[in-house]
C-alpha cells in the first residue's frame, strides 16, 4: 500500500526491542495515529459502499483496528521474525550458545545479543539493511555507537560485532559472513584468558 509504504525501511531505523517501540516510533517519525486512523477509516467507506449488504457487521473501528494491526503488529512481527532468522543462522555457524542481551546492554552498549565465553562476553548487534540503504548511514550509525562498544569491551571483556542481514530470495542471511570468523577467533581469544 503506497500510503504506508515506508514501513519496512523504518522498523529497520529504528530496530525497536518491543511493539510498544515501534508503534511510539512509527507516529512520531513516520506516520501520526490520525493518518492510520483516517486510512481505516477510508477503508470503512469504501467495503461498506461496494459490499453494503456484506458488510453491516463491520464496524469502522474493525477497520481502523485492522490497519493499525497491518501498520504495527504485522511489521513488527516481520522485524523480529528477520532477526530470530539470522541469530539462528550465527547461533549454528558458531556452534555456541547465544543470548539475548538484558534491556540495559541494548541501552547502553548497543548491544542485542552475546556470547558468554569464560566469564567475559562478545556483544552482537544484527542489522536488517536492504539495497535502498546508505552505506554512508551505516557507518555513521557504526561510529557513533563505537564509543559505547569500547565501553562494553572494557566493562565485559569481548568486542562487539555488527552483523548485517539482508534479503536473499525468500530468506533472510548474514550478509557480511566474515563476522563468522571474526567473532570464533574472539571466541578462541577468551577462552584463552
Amino acid at each position: 500500500m503506497s500510503v504506508v509504504d515506508p514501513t519496512s525501511e523504518s522498523i529497520r531505523n529504528c530496530g525497536p526491542r518491543t511493539v510498544d517501540e515501534w508503534r511510539n516510533y512509527y507516529f512520531n517519525n513516520v506516520y501520526s495515529r490520525e493518518h492510520i486512523e483516517s486510512l481505516g477509516k477510508k477503508l470503512y467507506v469504501k467495503i461498506t459502499e461496494v459490499i453494503q449488504a456484506e458488510v453491516e457487521e463491520i464496524s469502522e473501528q474493525d477497520c481502523i483496528d485492522y490497519m493499525m494491526q497491518l501498520v504495527i503488529d504485522r511489521t513488527f512481527d516481520g522485524y523480529m521474525t528477520e532477526i530470530k532468522t539470522v541469530y539462528g543462522q550465527l547461533e549454528k555457524e558458531l556452534g555456541i550458545k547465544i543470548e539475548p542481551a538484558p534491556d540495559e546492554w541494548d541501552r547502553l552498549y548497543n548491544v542485542d545479543f552475546f556470547i558468554k565465553v569464560n566469564g567475559k562476553y562478545i556483544g552482537i548487534q544484527i542489522k536488517p539493511v536492504h539495497q535502498g540503504i546508505q552505506l554512508a548511514q551505516i557507518f555513521k550509525e557504526k561510529d557513533l555507537q563505537g564509543k559505547t562498544h569500547k565501553e562494553f569491551t572494557q566493562q565485559y571483556g569481548g568486542k562487539v560485532f555488527y552483523v548485517y542481514s539482508s534479503k536473499a530470495g525468500d530468506r533472510k542471511e548474514i550478509q557480511n559472513k566474515e563476522v563468522v570468523a571474526e567473532i570464533r577467533k574472539e571466541i578462541e581469544r577468551l577462552g584463552k584468558i
